[in-house]
């Protein structure tokens, strides 16, 4: 085979290499992470309910999605078996007014929020809200926000998702851990950015500013019987709400799937590092 032909099939195949990659799909691409302490979002008539009529939201500190700001009016949050003081309300004020917490504050306020889509208010938790001018009871209105990614249309089209679509997040680190079921939204209100709570980032070890690496979810992984109504089971997933050392020791794998409220001891915390176990946490039912 003389020069001339070795050059053409080198050429042909490196052409078929590229068209291939600009053809394929982008699965993964680095997503910026937010992290959402808890907060309030007020519809006007409760701004001047609470704060005094005629007042409205003023601005302490813009956010990263166009247009949204933390206020610098806070209001004490209260529940059956405690409260938190000086939860930052976030403007401007919303067509309903909704409350933000962490599982962790849930349990410190006595009450069982559901994991929700903001604005997916019906049938949530209740509780008390207390302002300088007045005080407010919300029958329903508190969740726990689903984890979620913001981002633009042309955002959306480069990275190959649609709104509405769940996708993986994986992120690296001291502790690396995925987070499974997150959802998509698209418009042009948004820039990109991951949202997820303070206790999903500290099972992470993670701050603001951090990333984590898109991952298209494979569909087989979350079918389930619907006849039966009951979830495929994994072989890595312990699905315990307290897992312990001994737990980890009995454990053969790198990677463990768990409930998203899985709690671990501190001896099988100490493990998890020792053995280079990563954590990935699954939403239940």
């Amino acid at each position: 085979m003389n020069q001339q032909a070795i050059e053409q099939i080198v050429n042909e195949v490196i052409a078929e290499l590229l068209h291939t990659k600009q053809e394929a799909p982008i699965t993964q691409y680095d997503i910026p992470i937010g992290i959402s302490a808890r907060h309030i979002h007020l519809k006007q008539e409760h701004v001047e309910h609470l704060f005094g009529k005629g007042e409205q939201l003023t601005a302490k500190k813009m956010l990263s999605q166009p247009g949204q700001f933390a206020a610098n009016e806070t209001l004490m949050v209260v529940g059956p078996k405690g409260s938190i003081s000086n939860v930052r309300v976030l403007g401007p004020a919303r067509s309903l007014t909704q409350v933000e917490v962490s599982h962790t504050d849930a349990i410190a306020l006595g009450i069982q929020p559901p994991i929700r889509e903001s604005g997916n208010i019906a049938g949530s938790a209740s509780c008390t809200l207390v302002g300088p001018k007045g005080s407010l009871y919300l029958h329903e209105g508190v969740i726990i926000a689903q984890a979620h990614i913001h981002m633009s249309p042309e955002e959306a089209s480069g990275l190959n998702v649609f709104d509405g679509e769940y996708v993986s997040i994986k992120t690296q680190g001291i502790r690396p851990v995925t987070f499974h079921h997150v959802k998509v939204r698209v418009s042009e209100r948004y820039r990109l950015e991951m949202h997820i709570d303070t206790d999903e980032a500290n099972a992470g070890f993670l701050k603001s500013g951090a990333t984590g690496t898109l991952v298209k979810e494979n569909k087989e992984e979350l079918t389930y019987n619907s006849s039966q109504k009951t979830t495929i089971v994994q072989a890595n997933e312990i699905n315990e709400r307290i897992i312990t050392e001994k737990d980890l020791l009995a454990f053969q794998g790198q990677t463990i799937i768990v409930p998203r409220f899985t709690r671990f001891t501190a001896l099988a915390m100490d493990a998890v590092v020792t053995l280079g176990i990563t954590i990935e946490y699954k939403d239940e039912g």
